[in-house]
C-alpha cells in the first residue's frame, strides 16, 4: 500500500510558500575568489588533499585523557554542587602552578572516532580560522551561509544517499526544525488554514526517543498541527496496532536509529516492511550511528541496507565527527520546505566557518580511515567477552537501580582513575539509574581491561541489566 503521497504534500506546501512569496532561500557567500576556485576543484575529488593516517597515533590518546584540578577532583569525589567556580580558587591556582591534576580516563564522551583530537581536523579549523575570522556573521538566511557550507552539505548528502541536505547550528535544533517543519504542511495545506484532525500530521515516536525529537513534536502539537502517539520502546508490534487503527491520511514515524541511554539498535528491517505498508515517512535521527556504522560510515541504514527507505535523516557532526553542528539529509523539496519553515534554522546563528571546514574534513578523514570504525567495533567485541554484558554497540548501559548505588559505583571509578558518569533523573526515570560508559577507536585493549576490572570491583557485572521495561519512561 506504500506510495508517493509525502513527496505530494511537501511538493504542494513548498508550492503554497512560494506562491505566498515566503519560501525561502540560501544565498552562499564565497569567501574568497581563492576559496571559491578550491570549493569547485575539491567537490568530487574525494578529498585527496587532506593527509590521513593507517593507525593509532600519539594525539589520539587526547581524546581519551582528561585532567581536573584537585579541587574539582575532591568537590566531585563528594558529590558537593559545582558550577565550575573552584578552579579560579587560591588551592586549584596553587595546585595547577605545581602540575598538580587528576588525570582521567574518559569513558563517557561521544566521540567514538577519536576525531576530535585529529590534526587533519584542527588544522582545517585553524587554516580557515586565520583567513577568514570565527564569526559566521548573521543566520544561514541572511549572511552565515558560505560556500564552506553548502561544500560541507554535499558531502553529507552523499554520505546518506540523499538528494541534498541542511546544516544547522546543533543536533538539537536539526530534530526541533524537522519537527515543525513537518507539521506545517498540515497547516500550510489545510482548506481554512487551521487543520482539522483529518488534516494533521500523525506522528508516532519511539518511547525513548532523544528531547530534541520529543521537544520538536511537542511544538508542533502545540502549533496545532500534529496528533501523538507514542509507542513501546522498539516495539513494532505495538506500533503496526497504532498505525492500523489510525484513521489520519499523513502519518510519519520517527525513532532515534541508536539509543544513546540504552545502546540498543531500532529494529530497522521491520520499520522498512512498515513503511511499504503504510506509507508512512520515516524519520531516524543517527547521530550516534553516523560514521560509526556500515562499511562506509553511512551509519545505522548503511548498516541494515535500508537507506532508500529513510526519507529524513538526521545527524550530528559533535559525535563521531568530532566537531559541531547538526545536519538533516533529505529531498531537495524537503530541504526547502524546512529552511522555509524550520524554526530553530530559521533564527538561530550560523555554525562558524572554520567549524564547517573542520567537519567537512572529518567527512573526508571519517570516511578514508576505516580502520578507526574497524577499531571500535573491535572494542565493542572485547568488552562484551571479557565483562559477560550482552552489549550491541559502543553505547553501554549498566543500570544499577537507584540514584545512591549509581553515585557510589561513579565515584569508585572516579577514583580509580575513569570518566563515567552516573546517569540519573530526569535523564532516565527514577530507579533505573546507570552508569553510561562509551568506547572510542581511540580506547586500546588495556584501557577495556583495566576498565572492567574496575567495574566488576564496584558492580556484580553478571547480575546488572542494560535494558529496563520502555513503560517506566515518561511519555510524550
Amino acid at each position: 500500500m506504500a506510495d508517493h503521497s509525502w513527496d505530494k504534500c511537501v511538493e504542494e506546501a513548498v508550492n503554497v510558500l512560494e506562491s505566498r512569496q515566503i519560501l525561502r532561500s540560501l544565498r552562499p557567500i564565497c569567501m574568497s575568489r581563492r576559496n571559491e576556485e578550491e570549493i569547485t576543484k575539491n567537490r568530487g575529488n574525494g578529498g585527496d588533499e587532506y593527509e590521513v593516517f593507517d593507525g593509532l597515533c600519539q594525539w589520539d590518546r587526547t581524546s581519551v585523557e582528561v585532567s581536573v584540578s584537585i579541587p574539582t577532583f575532591q568537590k566531585w569525589l563528594h558529590d558537593e554542587p559545582s558550577n565550575g567556580e573552584e578552579i579560579f580558587s587560591g588551592d586549584a591556582l596553587a595546585e595547577s602552578i605545581k602540575g598538580r591534576f587528576k588525570k582521567l580516563l574518559l569513558f563517557s564522551g561521544n566521540d567514538y572516532l577519536g576525531l576530535s583530537s585529529h590534526p587533519t581536523i584542527s588544522n582545517a579549523a585553524a587554516n580557515a580560522a586565520k583567513e577568514y575570522g570565527m564569526g559566521p556573521k548573521g543566520s544561514a538566511l541572511i549572511c552565515g551561509y558560505t560556500t564552506y557550507h553548502r561544500l560541507l552539505e554535499s558531502s553529507l548528502a552523499e554520505l546518506k544517499k540523499k538528494e541534498d541536505c541542511l546544516v544547522c547550528p546543533t543536533g538539537f535544533a536539526a530534530n526541533m526544525a524537522a519537527m515543525v517543519a513537518i507539521g506545517s504542511v498540515a497547516s500550510l495545506l489545510a482548506a481554512s488554514g487551521k487543520p482539522l484532525k483529518n488534516e494533521k500530521v500523525a506522528i508516532f515516536s519511539d518511547a525513548l526517543n532523544h528531547a530534541s525529537i520529543i521537544d520538536g513534536v511537542r511544538l508542533a502539537e502545540r502549533q496545532g498541527n500534529v496528533e501523538v502517539f507514542v509507542y513501546r520502546h522498539c516495539d513494532m508490534y505495538h506500533l503496526n496496532s497504532l498505525l492500523s487503527s489510525c484513521k489520519m491520511k499523513r502519518k510519519v514515524v520517527v525513532t532515534d536509529s541508536l539509543f544513546s541511554m540504552d545502546g540498543d539498535f531500532a529494529p530497522m528491517e521491520e520499520l522498512s516492511q512498515l513503511r511499504k505498508k503504510y506509507g508512512f515517512l520515516l524519520i531516524i535521527d543517527d547521530a550516534h550511528g553516523t560514521f560509526v556504522c556500515g562499511e562506509t560510515g553511512g551509519g545505522v541504514a548503511e548498516e541494515f541496507n535500508c537507506e532508500a527507505d529513510v526519507d529524513l535523516c538526521v545527524g550530528t557532526l559533535s559525535k563521531a565527527a568530532g566537531c559541531h553542528g547538526g545536519f538533516i539529509a533529505c529531498s531537495k523539496k524537503w530541504k526547502q520546505l524546512i529552511q522555509s519553515r524550520g524554526r530553530s534554522f530559521i533564527f538561530s546563528t550560523a555554525i562558524p566557518v572554520p567549524m564547517a571546514a573542520a567537519a567537512y574534513a572529518a567527512v573526508v578523514v571519517a570516511r578514508k580511515e576505516r580502520w578507526r570504525r574497524k577499531a571500535i567495533w573491535e572494542r565493542v567485541k572485547e568488552f562484551k567477552a571479557l565483562s559477560g554484558v550482552d552489549i550491541s554497540s559502543p553505547i553501554i548501559s549498566l543500570v544499577v537501580g537507584n540514584q545512591e548505588k549509581a553515585l557510589k559505583a561513579s565515584r569508585y571509578l572516579l577514583k580509580s582513575g575513569f570518566h563515567v558518569m552516573a546517569i540519573r533523573p530526569p535523564t532516565v526515570p527514577p530507579n533505573s539509574c546507570r552508569l553510561r560508559v562509551t568506547l572510542s577507536a581511540a580506547h586500546t585493549t588495556e584501557d577495556v581491561k583495566k576498565l572492567i576490572t574496575a567495574l566488576s570491583s564496584c558492580l556484580d557485572l553478571d547480575n546488572t541489566a542494560t535494558h529496563i521495561p520502555s513503560f517506566l519512561y515518561p511519555k510524550l
